[in-house]
């Protein structure tokens, strides 16, 4: 087991895992993080499981050889293909972005019927499905890949008659299919919730899953003995890719300013 005072180590493909960074600083603020985006071989959506899996594998040993005492995997992507794998190689605590919100979901849905919308890549992955239907076998679950959500997150198009324009179209039918709760199932997407909130209404709960897995880490931490006090924690962020646009684009997603951030090679 890790000791107290190592890092939370926390990767994704891209800039989005920053989402769950954010997350993860204010619910647990004296914490230190160490973030690893793979801008360099960003998107993995298009790529095989095995390739998913090995490029995870590759991520996390990153981390671990920097001592962290958690793991994060701050994709839905990566989490959907190679949790298992991780789990098996490492013994460490390792989060997921979609138990968290799975279980988030089926707690605060009252008529059993959840929608989840995501990337193309973790819809076709059943992900989602699979982790909902093992809480509630009978549950209604609608889905819909929502691709553009990303480009406007990251170009930093949250709001204004284009993104409500997708919005609108992309969450047409699942706001006529009766859904009382909604997962926002890609860590861009909680950039776009007021415009996505605007358009499902009221009567729909979002489950945003860089929150909940926020709470999972947390819990976590506290289960395996290792959380630390309440104090300041310190961020660290390392990119496969040139730095300037993960800094320009992580603040976005950080709600706070990057300063820096370490290219590595891979």
């Amino acid at each position: 087991m890790r000791k107290r005072d190592g890092a939370i180590g926390v990767f994704d493909s891209g800039v989005g895992g920053l989402t769950v960074v954010h997350a993860i600083v204010r619910t647990l603020p004296g914490e230190d993080v160490i973030y690893l985006g793979d801008t360099g071989r960003y998107p993995y959506g298009t790529k095989s499981a095995e390739t998913i899996t090995r490029y995870a594998l590759e991520n996390a040993e990153f981390l671990v050889e920097r001592d962290v005492k958690m793991l994060v995997v701050a994709c839905n992507t990566m989490s959907a293909v190679a949790l298992d794998a991780l789990r098996a190689r490492y013994d460490l605590p390792i989060v997921g972005v979609i138990e968290p919100g799975a279980r988030a979901a089926v707690a605060r849905s009252r008529r059993r019927r959840v929608g989840v919308i995501a990337t193309e890549a973790t819809i076709a992955s059943g992900a989602y499905t699979q982790a909902l239907r093992a809480l509630v076998p009978d549950l209604e679950i609608y889905t819909r890949a929502c691709p553009l959500f990303v480009p406007l997150a990251e170009e930093g198009w949250t709001e204004g008659p284009v993104p409500r324009a997708v919005a609108e179209t992309y969450l047409a039918s699942l706001r006529h299919s009766g859904i009382d709760t909604l997962i926002l199932g890609c860590t861009h997407y909680p950039l776009l919730r007021p415009i996505i909130a605007a358009v499902m209404g009221d009567g729909v709960a979002l489950v945003d899953s860089a929150e909940e897995t926020a709470r999972e880490v947390a819990a976590q931490l506290a289960e395996h003995g290792v959380a630390r006090p309440a104090g300041t924690g310190s961020a660290s962020f390392f990119v496969t890719d040139a730095t300037e646009r993960f800094i320009r684009v992580g603040a976005r997603f950080l709600g706070a300013r990057v300063d820096s951030a370490v290219r590595i090679e891979r």
